[in-house]
């Protein structure tokens, strides 16, 4: 296809946070492009790995709370991303794990069965569409695919990259954004041992191959497709750089199709984004939100990629990427306390898991003492240092919200 150019420290908040974080709106950095034609924006953020940690406080929460589903609520542990998601025309997430039955069993890893509850509060945060290839995909086989498109359709929210037909497979998932036909595609590298694509259903989720890639890109655009997003799962766990495979992949992807946005995942850690030949690609998102058995504290961190499309032209889609962090915060347990747990809670300690949106958190609460200023400072700071660290500054990345002083 002929290419379109131009184109480890845990922060402790109290409680008193997430009310202040859940009513900001967003606040600066909106495209300056005005010279174009038609225009919208992409909202994308990292892996939603529901470990179990966050089904308890889910649990918790829906006894303050008294809403949810089967006695789970996971609305005010991820309302802090809300104020942006919910702003962007179309809002893209990235759903890892499987969903079980809405009482359990849940499992975490190695093989995933969580709540079908997420889905309602992905939609309830202002998600679209998600993509569902992962190396997690087949945990629990067809029966966990079907559940989890099941569950994501009740919720009202979009899907690709697993299939319950064959069918459902060979069908572009193609949306009206703004007057704009924009088609997601979502892709793995492969699954987790000992899990297989099954020999009767080898459509059951997509395993990428730049072929494979480059078929859907074209049948997307054969059913009216303008813009492709490609989600991809892939890369090195833990390593905030891109590997080698990424890199050379990436190069091919840009030079060799005509896809117009790149969105990785699977590191758990934020991972740079850089601009090959026009295309930008977003190498790794981090986490959206997860709860690793040894956080680390990058595991904690993620970011909202926010992209805006201008049409300069009839198919000269420019995009300006944009960048958002965001932040875990996670109680202290007895393997994070120097004396192993038995010291008493102070101001500075989270009492429950909260996902942030960093710069809110920093300019709308006023009672954060130094320590947790520091911690949120280090995620904005750590998080832009990453991103930028393969020149994306020199093409025009640039933070969402400007880091308060």
């Amino acid at each position: 296809m002929t290419r379109r150019r131009s184109r480890t420290l845990t922060l402790l908040i109290p409680l008193s946070l997430v009310a202040a974080v859940a009513g900001c709106g967003l606040v600066s950095g909106e495209a300056d492009d005005k010279g174009g034609g038609r225009s919208f924006t992409v909202a994308a953020a990292g892996d939603i790995l529901m470990h179990p940690e966050l089904v308890d406080q889910a649990r918790k929460d829906a006894k303050a709370t008294g809403d949810g589903v089967a006695g789970l609520d996971f609305g005010p542990m991820m309302a802090g991303i809300k104020p942006v998601i919910s702003k962007a025309d179309l809002a893209i997430c990235h759903y890892e794990p499987v969903m079980g039955k809405p009482n359990g069993p849940f499992e975490g890893f190695p093989d995933f069965e969580v709540p079908p509850q997420t889905a309602k509060t992905v939609k309830d945060l202002g998600y679209d569409t998600c993509s569902t290839a992962s190396n997690h995909t087949l945990d629990h086989g067809y029966a966990g695919v079907r559940r989890t498109l099941d569950a994501l359709d009740a919720a009202g929210v979009k899907h690709t990259g697993s299939f319950r037909t064959e069918k459902e497979s060979l069908t572009p998932l193609i949306m009206d954004v703004k007057g704009v036909k924009v088609a997601q595609m979502s892709y793995a590298y492969g699954f987790n041992e000992p899990h297989r694509l099954p020999k009767d259903k080898p459509w059951l989720a997509n395993q990428y191959s730049l072929a494979r890639i480059k078929s859907a890109e074209e049948s997307a655009r054969k059913a009216g497709a303008e813009v492709v997003i490609l989600s991809i799962h892939w890369g090195r766990e833990h390593y905030p750089n891109p590997s080698a495979e990424q890199l050379a992949f990436a190069r091919r992807i840009a030079r060799e199709t005509g896809v117009n946005l790149v969105i990785g995942h699977h590191a758990h850690v934020v991972q740079p984004m850089e601009k090959v030949d026009g295309t930008w690609i977003a190498y790794g998102l981090g986490n959206q939100i997860a709860r690793h058995e040894v956080p680390t504290g990058l595991t904690e961190e993620g970011v909202i990629a926010w992209f805006t499309f201008t049409e300069h032209g009839k198919g000269d889609w420019r995009v300006q990427p944009r960048f958002e962090p965001t932040l875990l915060q996670i109680p202290p347990d007895a393997e994070s306390t120097a004396d192993g747990g038995t010291a008493p809670v102070t101001d500075d300690d989270a009492r429950d898991y909260r996902l942030l949106d960093v710069p809110a958190a920093l300019k709308d609460d006023k009672e954060l003492t130094d320590r947790q200023r520091a911690r949120l400072r280090l995620a904005f700071e750590r998080t832009e240092g990453t991103l930028l660290n393969r020149g994306a500054g020199q093409d025009g990345l640039k933070p969402l919200t400007v880091l308060p002083e």
